[in-house]
């Protein structure tokens, strides 16, 4: 897939970064050259330019593009001109933007926005969900609903996953594992996988009921 995510400050920077570790064609640009330099060698291709109009965007050749991604925020005015273009005159399948507050995420989202992110509010939230929850690697999926990765309760260390009724129990679902060689690397596992006593498994559930079996 082809990325250009436009405005390489701290947000628009790492996820040009990480999107092209993960594999993904990245054209990354920004007006400050020596954000520019800096980021040259990490991904695809990477412009000093500022996007002002519609013919800008087109000679980077913009409309290749599958995702583009707006990290443009703190310039208010621009951020909005830039994802309009995006949207309305050149008809980009998927543009995210982000906002630095809910007024800006409304008008974002009027001109046709996919998607808006608040990074500062997102990681507030995380970071709040987690500290007031028992589950220290904790991913919400909705208000009630997440993914979390825990230490092998004893009681379950020999037995295979589906001995264990684990919906019938404790109405959660063991769905991965994280690899012991490999430090972030999670692997689905299989209803006959036996549950060793230094794994950390990967449950989906309510989250009442992960910090039950976080308790365990």
């Amino acid at each position: 897939m082809k990325f250009c995510v436009i405005g390489l400050g701290r947000f628009g920077y790492h996820v040009a970064k990480v999107l092209s570790d993960n594999g993904m064609e990245v054209l990354a640009i920004d007006s400050n050259e020596s954000i520019v330099a800096s980021i040259r060698n990490q991904v695809t291709q990477a412009i000093c330019m500022r996007v002002t109009d519609e013919t800008s965007l087109q000679s980077i050749g913009i409309e290749e593009m599958d995702t583009v991604v707006v990290a443009t925020g703190e310039n208010f005015a621009q951020s909005i001109l830039i994802t309009a273009l995006l949207k309305k005159r050149l008809n980009i399948p998927h543009v995210i933007a982000r906002a630095i507050n809910e007024i800006h995420k409304e008008i974002l989202q009027i001109i046709g926005a996919d998607r808006c992110i608040l990074p500062e509010k997102e990681i507030g939230i995380r970071l709040a969900n987690s500290l007031s929850s028992p589950l220290a690697e904790l991913t919400h999926l909705s208000k009630h609903f997440a993914v979390s990765l825990l230490p092998t309760p004893k009681k379950f260390i020999g037995k295979r996953i589906e001995e264990l009724n684990l919906f019938g129990h404790y109405s959660v679902q063991c769905i991965g594992r994280k690899q012991k060689d490999a430090k972030d690397t999670i692997v689905a596992v299989a209803p006959s996988y036996v549950i060793e006593a230094d794994d950390k498994l990967l449950f989906a559930g309510d989250i009442n009921h992960l910090e039950a079996v976080a308790r365990l």
